[in-house]
């Protein structure tokens, strides 16, 4: 705890564009949580180069993403948003961790399995201990919660028992972390693969809605969006592309299935489209608007990162340092 508040942690990686699920899904839970929780929000720029990377290109998403957090609501100074680049404790605290975690749990590791898959000319070192390095960033700031997906339990589930096994040795030295799983929001599936969740990295162009895409593409996408022949706005697993429009509806408007079928009653599908895509284009209209703001104020984005790597690094350096010691390295001289 810090300050009498839990610890909350959470991140994304700086590649691809973030999508409308990853702010449906994530972005806005984490601003109501800051209220709740001593939040660190990091662009996790070490897990981007399991997968080769154009260095100036993910200098350019890294800044873009860190801006975005904030200007999707993330107050910076209640807030610690940070590149986990510039905090060295979450590769060596990953090092140190790496020697307490077995193979078999990482072979297990389905993440691992989906990206040797997608990547097979480049099977890295990196990409088979990615699910270290994520205990490590969790670990570092002894986090008490951790939003996540259904997707991501399974990395959090071995990052308990690295953290369980390392204190059955050396003590109460890490929190244990529990999963938040937001409520509403938590699933925003693809417009053109409907049971397949939204993603960054879709090569469909109509599958996902991003962040920063204008709103003619916006309204273009989802008049484009898979439904299904049945013609009714219903909200069941039957009907997958529809209840993917229902769902979006309902995050962006704060309502219920129920409210939002009662809504369409009686109407078709090329108004259910529409509806969602004018909804969508006005709740991400301000995120736009202060992108560009913020994107203009070169002195304050890099007060931000200077500020908070330097906050991150405090918090980061307490936990490393014990840990060092539990471990036997010899103490620094200062």
């Amino acid at each position: 705890m810090i300050d009498g508040k839990k610890v909350l942690f959470s991140g994304m990686q700086a590649t691809g564009t973030l999508t409308l699920g990853n702010y449906l899904g994530a972005l806005q839970n984490w601003v109501k949580l800051s209220d709740e929780y001593e939040c660190f929000y990091s662009v996790v720029d070490l897990h981007s180069i399991t997968v080769r990377q154009e260095p100036a290109e993910l200098r350019k998403r890294a800044r873009n993403l860190l801006t975005l957090y904030i200007a999707a609501g993330l107050n910076p100074e209640k807030n610690c948003i940070y590149y986990q680049s510039h905090v060295s404790g979450h590769a060596e605290l990953s090092w140190i961790l790496n020697c307490f975690t077995y193979m078999g749990e990482l072979n297990r590791m389905t993440q691992y399995k989906d990206k040797a898959a997608k990547h097979a000319d480049n099977i890295n070192a990196g990409l088979f201990t990615y699910p270290v390095l994520m205990a490590a960033d969790i670990l570092l700031y002894q986090t008490d919660v951790v939003p996540v997906g259904n997707d991501q339990l399974q990395h959090l589930e071995i990052t308990r028992d690295i953290a369980q096994r390392f204190n059955a040795i050396y003590g109460d030295v890490f929190t244990i972390p529990e999963p938040y799983i937001g409520k509403q929001g938590a699933r925003i599936m693809s417009l053109q693969e409907p049971t397949k969740k939204m993603s960054k990295s879709d090569e469909n162009a109509n599958a996902s809605v991003y962040l920063l895409d204008k709103p003619d593409d916006i309204m273009r996408k989802f008049k484009r969006a898979v439904t299904d022949s049945e013609g009714v706005i219903a909200y069941n697993d039957n009907q997958p592309g529809v209840r993917n429009l229902l769902d979006i509806y309902c995050s962006c408007k704060g309502i219920t299935p129920d409210e939002a079928v009662k809504e369409f009653d009686g109407k078709g599908y090329a108004e259910l489209k529409t509806a969602v895509g004018e909804t969508v284009v006005s709740v991400l209209k301000p995120v736009q608007d202060e992108f560009e703001r913020l994107g203009k104020d070169k002195a304050y984005i890099d007060g931000i990162i200077k500020a908070n790597a330097e906050k991150a690094n405090y918090f980061a350096t307490k936990t490393l340092r014990k840990v060092q010691k539990k471990v036997g390295f010899p103490e620094r001289i200062r």
